[in-house]
């Protein structure tokens, strides 16, 4: 069973192969406890690049635990005018 990422915007420069329409599948093994932050140091994703995630739909924090088919979106600060 796979974890299924997303990036915005700014985070997607990170991953030069990564494709906005798919996003990214990782295989998770159930035993082994593994956090957002986890899958951000494992991408390469700058930690204080990252303001907020987004796990299942509901923003959590960088420490909560994944699991496997769990949808996980890192989103960048957003400026606006």
């Amino acid at each position: 069973m796979a974890l299924h990422i997303k990036l915005s915007t700014t985070l997607r420069s990170y991953l030069p192969d990564y494709d906005s329409e798919k996003g990214l599948e990782l295989e998770l093994d159930p035993a082994t406890r593994v956090t957002a932050a986890d899958i951000a140091a494992r991408l390469g994703l700058p930690p204080d690049e990252i303001k907020f995630i987004m796990l299942n739909g509901r923003c959590m924090d960088m420490e909560t635990p994944l699991g496997p088919d769990d949808r996980l979106a890192f989103f960048p600060a957003v400026g606006g005018g």
